[in-house]
């Protein structure tokens, strides 16, 4: 349910998932959308390789039924022309080394539980893949209809630091699973007739969070850059008039709008400075009223773990132990090159 509409706005995709999940169905039905959209293999582009990849740790997981096959065969059929191939990332490098095989126009891959591959091998096979077609790091660049951008899919039942340095590289903006969207769910039916500012980063996750809580019955409006000054007045009226409890807003609201009463800030997304995450959690907690302030941390957010520990320590505010131990606080980051690996911990902070 969460992945397939994602896939079909080829928005790249981390799905934590463990076997037997119904993941297939997750990125064979947007991976044959994408398909269905492209020319037919002809032979004009036949040598050019599939248009898709998935990659699947072991070779009964790879063939199901299907007899084993020689190395020269799959590379003949390959050379034949086909849409899609279903390989072992080990197999698939033998191909492309022996130039069996090429990926020139392949532009969809799938990696089915990432953490039983090797990431070499992996990467070797992603290296062999168009570079030129990456989507925009920023992910309020509006995308290109007439362009085809590479689109990936990972699946894991763990994200090792194997799998987050694959994830780092190699996905844009991707789509983690809906922990966090449930999280805050939870957070928000503890509002009773309260409100609660939920911030996010960019304007696209402020609409995109908005609608979803829309969908599930929550009175909510939004604030954010790509609102006229008359669409901010009208959604900051209608939250002070309690129209709306709900406001999802980027930082165009952390800083000198005074709305007062909020009973709770929720950073859904971690600002990546402590300064801006001090005038977030002042949203909350005026005029002499107490308020609550809950941040929601991921490996994305580990450049500001060391201020945030530090700023919980000087004002007497419980550290939860996923922060005070994470292996990110070694170091101040800047202090050194390379910084260990860091895990796929989502932390729950108040």
């Amino acid at each position: 349910m969460a992945a397939i509409p994602l896939g079909l706005q080829q928005r790249d995709v981390i799905g934590i998932a463990e076997t037997g999940s119904g993941k297939t169905a997750a990125f064979v039905l947007p991976m044959l959308t994408y398909i269905s959209r492209l020319p037919p293999i002809s032979e004009e582009n036949e040598a050019e390789g599939p248009f898709a990849v998935v990659m699947a740790p072991t070779r009964e997981l790879a063939q199901q039924s299907e007899e084993e096959t020689s190395i020269e065969e799959q590379g003949f059929k390959i050379r034949q022309g086909c849409e899609v191939v279903i390989a072992t990332p080990g197999r698939l490098i033998d191909c492309l080394e022996r130039r069996y095989a090429v990926l020139n126009q392949c532009n969809y891959v799938v990696l089915d539980e990432a953490d039983r591959m090797i990431e070499p091998q992996v990467v070797g096979v992603l290296d062999a893949m168009p570079s030129n077609n990456f989507k925009p790091e920023n992910e309020d660049e509006e995308l290109d209809d007439k362009k085809i951008y590479r689109t990936t899919y990972m699946f894991s039942a763990t994200m090792p630091p194997a799998v987050e340095r694959l994830a780092r590289k190699y996905l844009r903006n991707p789509v983690m699973d809906a922990e966090k969207f449930e999280r805050l769910k939870r957070l928000l039916d503890e509002l009773g007739d309260k409100t609660a500012i939920v911030f996010v980063n960019t304007k696209k996750t402020a609409n995109y969070v908005a609608k979803s809580l829309d969908k599930n019955g929550y009175r909510v409006t939004t604030l954010h850059g790509g609102k006229s000054q008359d669409q901010r007045e009208i959604s900051l009226e209608g939250f002070r008039t309690r129209r709306y409890n709900v406001l999802v807003a980027t930082d165009v609201a952390g800083r000198g709008i005074d709305i007062p009463d909020v009973a709770h800030v929720i950073n859904y997304d971690m600002p990546s400075s402590i300064e801006t995450y001090t005038h977030r959690i002042g949203r909350t907690g005026r005029a002499g009223n107490t308020g609550v302030a809950t941040s929601l941390l991921t490996i994305h957010d580990t450049d500001v773990f060391y201020d945030l520990k530090q700023m919980l320590i000087q004002s007497n505010s419980h550290v939860p132990p996923e922060l005070a131990k994470h292996e990110a606080l070694k170091f101040k980051p800047g202090s050194i090159p390379d910084r260990p690996p860091r895990r796929n911990d989502t932390i729950f902070m108040h």
